[in-house]
């Protein structure tokens, strides 16, 4: 095909081609026409090739090869130094949340690799697209337990959408490209890519050739819209509906239809409200944004749920979190799945109607059979719900009168400060769910967290990943005290990067939401969720970042002005009640009608 850029052609060319382009148009330090690259040179390369502008990793004996290829291209590949390679893959899912980009990551064999399997897991689950590269013994090793050998296409075949070990040179040139192709395809995941150290170290031949019989078509997902057949349908059960409802999960983010979704919304007067993972696919301010739907979701878009005649769910796959009791969720309504993964649908919950696709374009499609309606009735009954809610549970715990501070109160004015306008980035716990509620965001891709595997420590090197990706706006870890601690020896890369992150640590001396279903569900019996703490301020300036530690209300608009106005990274620890709990709640096993608001 006509091409105007050596990246489209290498994209464009035969995997057979692909070496040989490369070799003659771009010859890197050290290779020549007589001399092709080196496998580790063939990394490089490739990853360049790909755009890539920014890896997170850790070196180690088995991956030194590209390293030192690395070495030769300079600034035009940066290299953050992280602290644990768990550190450089969830530093990568915040990059890959933040910009929409492929988050790219290195490490070593062994237990470089093996300290990569929960953030792959992690971004399984929370469909972020990663490519992972891992060094390997040398071909002649393996199977034999050298030093540093772990098998990392077995650890992580269940927590990639595609492992793959290189042990020869001339696969690299097509294995790359491939693995990015893999990771952005449908819907967004994780690929590792394993290198043995031999094969970094070889010379690729003058024009590689793949194995014919390896193909891996089944991975292309449809990049248009697939199973559209329902599209009329799904249009009259919007317009006929008396009490729809409209759920937006993450997959808007991914495809970038946050347009499409407000359009929709504002065209059918659509009570819309979000997953955990999908908040701020529409700003907090719109008037039919209802709030978050799950376990600690908001009481309207949860007990309302039962009484939708139509429920419309985008880019979201009804995790149990959001259903609670799955057989007592919305039975009386009919269901509109709009989602990109086939395996997901019915999955869960049965769709009357589904349509496979991309969200953006299926919304586009969708959008001309919509008509104009408005449903003040069925939005009042949401309004009711929030004013109860702002009551009984939201006016206390933004606005207390006396006692210790409170996480959402510190979150809410975290929010007027910033002006919804930060990428809040939060742990996982009690905080995680405060921070989803009262944080009031205004942008797209403002709201980054691990939703389905629930990782604690994914918060700070998430953070990182996310201020090297999002330059203008600023990004705030909020974390509690016991994932802060899961992590911390990031502070080092902070520091070594001279990155402005901005953290907020909520500290309860406890493991908060485990110490709340203790008290809630087994008795107060308080087992082993007490927690000691260094000076996290000590421990800060150790590592040369300012901060400062608060325990009075009185103090909190000051801090949080100096922590969003510091030039560099700031930490601010707020010490907060020690019997917090986070509420609504729908308790495990629960319908969503049987929401508690205390």
């Amino acid at each position: 095909k006509p091409a105007t850029s050596l990246r489209q052609r290498v994209f464009f060319c035969t995997c057979e081609d692909i070496a040989m382009r490369i070799v003659t148009e771009q010859l890197p330090q050290g290779a020549t026409a007589s001399r092709p690259l080196s496998g580790a040179q063939a990394i490089v390369q490739a990853l360049l090739e790909q755009d890539v502008q920014v890896l997170f990793g850790y070196p180690g004996g088995a991956i030194m090869p590209t390293y030192d290829a690395l070495y030769d291209v300079g600034d035009r590949l940066r290299h953050v130094l992280v602290r644990h390679e768990q550190g450089a893959a969830h530093a990568a899912q915040g990059y890959a949340r933040a910009t929409g980009r492929t988050g790219v990551c290195i490490a070593t064999s062994g237990p470089g690799a093996t300290n990569l399997a929960t953030p792959l897991v992690d971004a399984l689950m929370d469909s972020t697209p990663l490519v992972c590269i891992t060094g390997q013994v040398p071909r002649a090793a393996l199977g034999t337990d050298a030093f540093q050998e772990a098998d990392a296409i077995g650890i992580t075949l269940a927590a990639t959408k595609w492992s793959y070990q290189i042990t020869a040179a001339d696969e690299i040139p097509w294995v790359i490209p491939r693995a990015f192709e893999i990771a952005r395809a449908g819907r967004p995941g994780p690929v590792l890519i394993d290198i043995t150290k031999d094969a970094q170290q070889a010379r690729l031949s003058t024009a590689p050739t793949p194995p014919a019989t390896r193909h891996y078509d089944h991975w292309r997902y449809p990049r248009e819209p697939g199973d559209l057949s329902g599209l009329e349908r799904a249009a009259e059960l919007i317009n006929t509906a008396d009490r729809p409802y409209m759920i937006l999960g993450q997959g808007v983010l991914l495809a970038g239809a946050e347009e499409q979704a407000r359009r929709l919304a504002e065209k059918a007067g659509i009570p819309t409200a979000s997953t955990l993972l999908g908040l701020s696919a529409l700003a907090v301010d719109h008037p039919l944004f209802m709030g978050m739907v799950g376990m600690h979701g908001h009481y309207g878009p949860n007990i309302l749920t039962n009484e939708a005649d139509v429920i419309m769910a985008v880019g979201m796959r009804f995790d149990d979190r959001v259903t609670g009791r799955v057989q007592d969720y919305a039975p009386q309504a009919r269901i509109i799945h709009i989602e990109i993964d086939p395996a997901e649908v019915n999955k869960v919950v049965p769709a009357e109607v589904a349509l496979i696709g991309d969200a953006r374009r299926v919304l586009d499609k969708l959008l001309p059979h919509i008509a104009p309606a408005r449903h003040p009735r069925w939005l009042e009954r949401f309004q009711s719900c929030a004013a109860e809610e702002e009551r009984r549970v939201i006016a206390p715990e933004i606005h207390p009168l006396a006692g210790p501070l409170k996480m959402g109160e510190v979150v809410e004015r975290l929010s007027v400060h910033s002006r919804g306008e930060a990428v809040i980035v939060s742990d996982v716990g009690q905080h995680q769910m405060f921070a989803a509620r009262h944080y009031r965001f205004s942008q797209p891709r403002s709201h980054i967290t691990s939703g389905g595997l629930g990782t604690m420590g994914f918060a700070l090197p998430a953070a990182i990943g996310a201020r090297i990706g999002v330059t203008d706006r600023p990004v705030v870890a909020v974390i509690g005290d016991g994932g802060f601690q899961m992590t911390l020896q990031e502070l080092g890369t902070v520091m070594q990067e001279r990155l402005p992150v901005k953290l907020v640590v909520l500290n309860n001396e406890h493991l908060g939401m485990v110490r709340q279903w203790q008290e809630l569900f087994f008795d107060k019996r308080y087992s082993s969720v007490a927690m000691a703490s260094p000076d996290f301020i000590t421990v800060a300036r150790g590592y040369g970042i300012a901060g400062r530690r608060i325990t009075q209300r009185a103090e909190l608009d000051q801090a949080l002005g100096e922590l969003l106005e510091c030039d560099g990274p700031y930490l601010l620890e707020v010490a907060v009640g020690r019997e917090d709990k986070i509420f609504p709640m729908i308790p495990a096993g629960a319908s969503v009608t049987e929401i508690r608001l205390d």
